[in-house]
C-alpha cells in the first residue's frame, strides 16, 4: 500500500475550482498520465459514475477503473480505483480565507504482484508525488 498526499494553492474560490473539476472528462487536459477517459453508461458526474481512464506512466500503461464514491460540491470528490492498481483517493477543495482555495489530492493504492507489489508501491510513490506536483501546476495554470 502506498499513500501519497500533494496539495496546490489556487487563486479562486473553492466554487470556480469545482465548476471545473466536475467535468470529468476535461481531467485528461490538465492530468498528464491520464490519456483518455471513457465512461461507462451515460452518467459522467456524481456518485456511482465509472470510468475507463487510460493511465500511461512511461511505457507503462494501464487501464485505471475509476468509480465516483463520493461528490460533495464545491469541497470534495472521492473514487474507488478497480483496475490493475486499487485503492481510493479524494480531491478536496478549501478556502484559503483569502479568496482562493488549497486543491488536495490524496491516494491510497495497493499494487498488484506484477507491479511489485509493496517494493513496486515503494519505488512508485516519489514517482506518482512528482507526477501529481505537475498535475496540480497544470490544474493551477488554467486559472
Amino acid at each position: 500500500m502506498s499513500s501519497i498526499t500533494v496539495a496546490t494553492h489556487l487563486p479562486v474560490p473553492p466554487e470556480t475550482v469545482w465548476e471545473d473539476v466536475e467535468d470529468l472528462g476535461s481531467h485528461v487536459e490538465w492530468m498528464a498520465d491520464a490519456e483518455a477517459i471513457t465512461f461507462r453508461g451515460d452518467r459522467t458526474s456524481g456518485v456511482g459514475t465509472v470510468m475507463d481512464v487510460l493511465t500511461a506512466i512511461g511505457p507503462l500503461r494501464t487501464t485505471d477503473v475509476i468509480e465516483i464514491t463520493e461528490w460533495e460540491p464545491p469541497s470534495r470528490m472521492g473514487v474507488r480505483h478497480r483496475g490493475a492498481v486499487a485503492g481510493t483517493g479524494a480531491f478536496t477543495i478549501e478556502p484559503d480565507g483569502a479568496g482562493g482555495s488549497i486543491f488536495t489530492w490524496t491516494e491510497t493504492l495497493h499494487f498488484p504482484w506484477f507491479f511489485g507489489g509493496p517494493i513496486g508501491a515503494w519505488f512508485a510513490r516519489p514517482i506518482f508525488r512528482w507526477i501529481w506536483t505537475r498535475n496540480l501546476e497544470r490544474l493551477a495554470a488554467r486559472f
